[in-house]
């Protein structure tokens, strides 16, 4: 039997004087493929952290009636400003009313602004950018417009529109996405500029594309990547810009809970009852935390130049 082969196997027969070298033992061993989620989340922790936040906060927000809540506009004087407890989570307000249940129930209006403003901001922004780096006669126009509504504050636009219409969910989101518009644009035209003067920008219309064609194909899935990186830092402005415009009582009705409403009545007592600030403060942060920790997450894994080897 030759060396390295397995017993009981034929051998050829070989010609004489020649004999089979032995086996070797492999040199590099084989590697284990591991999960694919658990390599993206290796490659991606900012995401995996932040997307683990952002579906813990969803979760809360969508589970509410079950978490232990009560009606969170339900008026109790007797109980007022009753401090934590195993009773009231997070305390009650100057009005008696469940802060723990106000500021769960709260999470679906920042939520609900967030997202709504981020995806209406990025298309009209989208639109607008393709339509101002495509056609040349019009970007002038509308980049001056697009310079005097950047030469004011998102937050005093705002309220300049807040203080024209009524208090609503719906109003709020209208405002703030006006206000957010003119980057997404300014961002999306920039991209387009440099991507217009492609070779195969060029080739295409030398070969008679259609511009709308050439738009579709070419230029929308180039724009994607970065419109996608800067809608997560829209979702988080439009989040803290409705607890301001709710803080300063421009934003959605006092009735309606949201985290904006909740410090804004409990600023009187922050010296005494800090507790009816922090709680809602707290829950802010983390899920604008979470939010600008999925776009520093996609922005290093979306952009080339920051890939990261295996």
């Amino acid at each position: 039997m030759q060396a390295g082969l397995p017993p009981n196997e034929a051998v050829p027969a070989l010609p004489p004087g020649l004999a089979v070298a032995a086996s070797l033992p492999d040199v590099i061993p084989v590697r284990k493929r591991r999960g694919r989620v658990w390599s993206y989340v290796r490659r991606n922790p900012t995401i995996a952290v932040g997307g683990v936040l952002l579906l813990i906060v969803f979760m809360m927000a969508l589970l509410a009636p079950v978490l232990g809540t009560v009606d969170p506009t339900a008026l109790a004087p007797a109980r007022r400003t009753r401090v934590p407890s195993p009773q009231y989570w997070f305390g009650t307000d100057l009005l008696g009313r469940d802060i723990y249940s106000r500021v769960i129930y709260a999470a679906r209006v920042s939520l609900l602004v967030g997202f709504s403003v981020a995806l209406l901001a990025s298309v009209a922004g989208l639109a607008v950018g393709v339509v101002s780096g495509m056609v040349r006669w019009a970007d002038g126009i509308i980049m001056r417009v697009i310079d005097g509504l950047m030469s004011i504050p998102p937050i005093l636009l705002a309220i300049a529109l807040m203080a024209l219409t009524r208090g609503s969910i719906g109003n709020v989101i209208l405002a703030i996405t006006i206000a957010e518009i003119p980057r997404v644009a300014r961002l999306v035209r920039g991209v387009v500029l440099s991507l217009r003067e492609q070779p195969y920008i060029e080739a295409a219309v030398t070969t008679g594309t259609r511009m709308p064609m050439i738009i579709w194909r070419h230029i929308l899935p180039n724009t994607l990547a970065p419109m996608t990186v800067q809608a997560t830092y829209i979702c988080a402005s439009a989040m803290i810009a409705e607890a301001i415009l709710s803080f300063i009582g421009a934003g959605v009705p006092p009735s309606t809970p949201s985290w904006g409403n909740i410090m804004a009545e409990g600023r009187a007592l922050w010296q005494v009852k800090f507790y009816i600030v922090l709680f809602p403060s707290i829950f802010l942060s983390l899920t604008v935390l979470a939010v600008n920790l999925v776009g520093d997450g996609l922005r290093d894994a979306l952009d080339p130049r920051m890939a990261k080897d295996v």
